[in-house]
């Protein structure tokens, strides 16, 4: 996650200048524009990059539409991104896989000065839970349970890797905790796993686990936001439950080739804010355990330096590598 240093901020300038694919945002968009998504269709990142492709055609009078370029944890999709024209008609939509792949992958086909971010627009808060059958009704009293060492517990998360994941692998360095993570492939078989008792433990993403907190078969103990869920109100932060150090959370940004012109990136920005703060598109967020971001493109490029420090060091230290 040694990724997004100040050259991920900076314009080059002279390439902005002289390119041919230099573009004014006073004609943009003259033609259909790409938002590039370097997953598979029907994930979180596919559905809300479809969301804003609707509004945005809608907004600006011009077809946006979804790719999928799907592989290698995001990489093929962001390989190709990076060698796309900076001319403002490819826009990626991208997980926090931008920061964590070039530490979890010996190669990666991207350099992080090949992107320049426009927007983080949501952020995807994390729960963590237990099954019943654990006596634990709070943080505290679960890493008591564990260091007690009487049995052997372990986390279920949606993958390797996953904002979840390093979250879970962060409370486990943090506190020196013996727990072993079972990983999925998605946020549904995580929580099912805990359900059933397989995994006492799961951090996961808030739609899978809601519904089962507030029906009684899952009890959480806290969400790693730095502030409390909407979903899940009487739920305290991490930090509430005396463990400030274990915070991180999902969120999803748009970014775009390194180059593309600064009034296109500011447009770009100002139509994405736009459409997040759609009542419809917030409605549809929500269900979705989203909340709105809409950071300037400076501030996306703070959190990306922030999250890539970050995660490298727990990614190095849990000694965690792509299958």
């Amino acid at each position: 996650m040694t990724l997004l240093r100040r050259e991920f901020l900076m314009l080059a300038g002279a390439s902005v200048v002289c390119s041919p694919s230099s573009v004014s945002a006073a004609a943009y968009p003259a033609r259909p524009v790409r938002l590039l998504v370097p997953y598979a269709p029907g994930g979180p990142t596919d559905i809300l990059a479809r969301l804003a492709a609707q509004k945005l055609s809608e907004q600006l009078g011009k077809q946006f539409y979804v790719e999928n370029v799907g592989g290698a944890g995001g990489n093929i999709g962001l390989g190709q991104g990076a060698r796309a024209a900076a001319d403002g008609y490819t826009v990626l939509v991208v997980p926090p896989n931008i920061v964590v792949n070039p530490v979890m992958y010996e190669k990666v086909p991207y350099d992080p000065k090949d992107f320049e971010p426009v927007t983080v627009a949501v952020r995807a808060p994390t729960v963590l839970t237990v099954h019943p059958s654990v006596s634990a009704g709070s943080v505290s009293e679960l890493v008591a349970l564990i260091k007690a060492g009487g049995a052997k517990y372990s986390f279920a998360s949606p993958g390797t890797a996953t904002p979840p994941h390093l979250i879970g692998e962060l409370f486990r360095l943090s506190l020196g905790l013996d727990v072993v993570h079972v990983p999925f492939n998605s946020a549904g078989p995580a929580v099912g796993s805990t359900l059933a008792g397989h995994t006492p433990i799961a951090f996961t993403s808030l739609p899978p686990a809601v519904p089962q907190i507030k029906e009684g078969k899952l009890r959480a103990l806290a969400v790693t936001s730095p502030t409390r869920s909407p979903a899940l109100p009487n739920v305290p932060t991490m930090a509430e439950a005396g463990y400030p150090e274990i915070e991180g959370e999902g969120w999803f940004a748009f970014i775009v080739p390194a180059g593309t012109p600064k009034d296109v990136i500011d447009l770009l920005h100002r139509e994405i804010v736009k459409a997040m703060a759609l009542p419809d598109i917030q409605e549809k967020m929500e269900a979705l355990g989203f909340l709105p971001v809409d950071t300037t493109p400076q501030q996306a490029a703070a959190l990306f330096r922030v999250e890539s420090a970050k995660w490298s060091k727990v990614i190095r230290e849990a000694g965690i590598k792509a299958n």
